[in-house]
Formats: structure tokens, sequence, C-alpha cells
């Protein structure tokens, strides 16, 4: 494909003009949270006010203990059931009912949240009625955003056991392994990566969600989004800008450090199946 200086320059452009797009509010937002002004977007000095004002919020706090605390369990329980799911359609691919439970596992993907989140909001009431429980709060934000997650998770597991060697699993079988042994030496340890994957998508997605939280969340029991998308509707201060740099050093901390892990595991790994393949 020939392209002319003038062609390079312009695709140059729309690609700068994309990462600015994308990065500069972000960029924004971290400068005005050490602004000395009470508005979240007039520079007025240098402060470290909202910081302090941000360690002594009570509410955020207990927001975010509680988004942190969703997020964590959502997420281990979308891989875990994500992984079965995953494992089943890939290694069962002929199974009655198999169409039935690939919709059933795809449906929260196209979905609209609102549905997904009114759907439940409606069944747990009709169960609480009945039962007596759960209660509205951490149980049942935990139950939607792991409805969803679970979703995700199995998306991104599926592809990498589609993509896995099978000869591998097949030489243990012959070596005399057992299935439960197969998939928790061999199958398991390889596709490592992409468990942490959907680990961190799904940790993201319960984190940061807003429309799920709203309709299952219940009296003290508000996530983090929910509270700064309440005080947007009244007026933000600096202080959510501080918060939100807060959680984008530490994001920004763990997605080098994963990506840093998963490189050298691959290497690792690669390494190990040629010597084995050489041997």
């Amino acid at each position: 494909m020939i392209t002319t200086p003038t062609a390079r320059w312009v695709s140059r452009l729309w690609l700068f003009g994309g990462f600015a797009f994308l990065y500069l509010p972000i960029v924004s937002l971290v400068v005005f949270s050490f602004t000395e002004s009470p508005v979240p977007n007039v520079w007025s000095g240098f402060s470290l006010r909202w910081y302090e004002k941000l360690v002594g919020d009570e509410d955020i706090r207990a927001a975010l203990f509680l988004s942190l605390q969703v997020a964590a369990g959502s997420a281990t329980g979308a891989v875990v059931l994500g992984t079965l799911a995953a494992f089943t359609l890939e290694r069962y691919p002929r199974f009655r009912g198999r169409t039935l439970f690939s919709g059933m596992i795809n449906a929260p993907l196209v979905m609209p949240e609102v549905i997904v989140g009114l759907s439940l909001l409606l069944m747990l009431v009709s169960v609480q009625r009945v039962f007596g429980f759960p209660e509205r709060g951490l149980m049942t934000i935990w139950l939607g955003h792991l409805l969803v997650g679970m979703a995700y998770a199995t998306v991104v597991i599926s592809a990498r056991l589609r993509d896995l060697n099978p000869q591998f699993e097949e030489a243990a079988q012959d070596l005399g392994a057992r299935p439960i042994q197969v998939f928790f030496l061999v199958t398991l340890p390889m596709i490592a990566q992409s468990l942490l994957a959907a680990w961190l998508l799904t940790f993201t997605l319960s984190l940061d969600d807003v429309v799920m939280s709203a309709f299952l969340s219940g009296p003290g029991s508000t996530t983090l989004p929910l509270v700064i998308f309440s005080r947007a509707r009244l007026g933000l201060d600096p202080t959510v800008n501080a918060l939100a740099t807060v959680v984008i050093a530490v994001v920004a901390v763990f997605v080098v450090l994963s990506s840093y892990l998963i490189a050298q595991r691959e290497r690792r790994l690669w390494k190990e199946q040629q010597a084995a393949l050489k041997g």
C-alpha cells in the first residue's frame, strides 16, 4: 500500500486528535484536583486541601469500601462461574440444551442494563416477600454485578480455551492423569492469564457500575459511583477530582503490574513449551 506524505500526516493528526480527545479530560481532572478554588474547573493556585477533605469524607470512604467489596466479590465469583461455563462450552460442544445455555450466558452482553436491573429488582422483591430475604444492599448488588460479570468472564476465558493446544491435555491423559487432574494441573495454569484478565475486567465493570447499583442498592448501601452521581446533580467540588486522581493512579499501577506479570508468564510458558517440544 503506497501512501503519500500528506496522507501519513493526516493519519497522524487523526491519531493524535483521538488520543487528545480521550486523555485530555483525564489530565485536566488530575490538574484541577490540586486547585485552591472550590470550583472544580477553575485554577487559583496549588493546594492539597481537597485531598485532606477527601480523607475526612465519611460518605465517600464508606461508599468506596462497599464498592471494593462488591467488585472483588463479583469479580471472583464471575471468574469461577465463567471458567466452568467456558470449559463446558469449549470442551463439550455437543450436549442437550447447549444453544439455550450459550444464549443465557451471552444474554447480559446484549440486553440493556436497565432491563436487567429492573428484572432483577422485581425478582428479588418477590423473593423477599415470600422468604423475607435478601434485603436490598450488598448481597443484591453483588448478585446483579455477578450476573453481568459472568458473561464477560465467559467470553474472555472461552477465547483462551479455544486457542489452547489440546495436545498438552491429551498427553497428560495418556500419562494416566484423571480429567480433574488435567484441569487443575494442566489446563488451569495455561489459562491463568485469561483468568487474571477476566478478573480485572469484571472488577472494573463492577466498580464503575451505576445503573445496576441504582436498582439493587438499599438504605445504607450506596456505592461510590452513586455517591458521585448524586453529588454531580447538586454541584461538584474538587474533592471528586481528588478521588478520581487517586483511582486513576491505583488503576494505572495495577494495569502496569499485571501487564508485566502476564508478559513474563507468557515468555516463561513459551520457553517451557519450546523446551518440551525439543525434548
